[in-house]
């Protein structure tokens, strides 16, 4: 069934924290609600609205970042492509600095 994708180590890691997240985010609205505040983005937002926006800026971190590593490889003179592991820890950085000064 999910033959089409390549279900590597890091592929179900990052889909695991994010399933993961938006349980525990639902779980902490529902105990406390939140309120709109504004930090560094441009808009006033919820919990909620920097979780998405942390999602979809850490799925284009990753995308990204594989869509690179063969060029990384080549300007870096590495012997093979960077580890998806890095991608997916700048992606979970960019996620938690959202939330936090978002």
């Amino acid at each position: 069934m999910l033959s089409w994708m390549a279900w590597t180590t890091p592929v179900a890691v990052f889909f695991t924290c994010i399933g993961l997240m938006l349980v525990g985010m639902t779980v902490w609205e529902l105990k406390s609600p939140t309120m709109p505040r504004r930090g560094w983005l441009p808009i006033e937002t919820t919990r909620g609205d920097r979780l998405f926006i942390g999602l979809l800026t850490a799925a284009y971190i990753n995308l990204a970042f594989v869509g690179l590593a063969g060029k990384f490889q080549e300007w870096m003179s590495l012997e093979a492509e960077p580890s998806i592991w890095i991608g997916l820890g700048l992606s979970m950085l960019a996620l938690a600095l959202v939330m936090r000064k978002g």
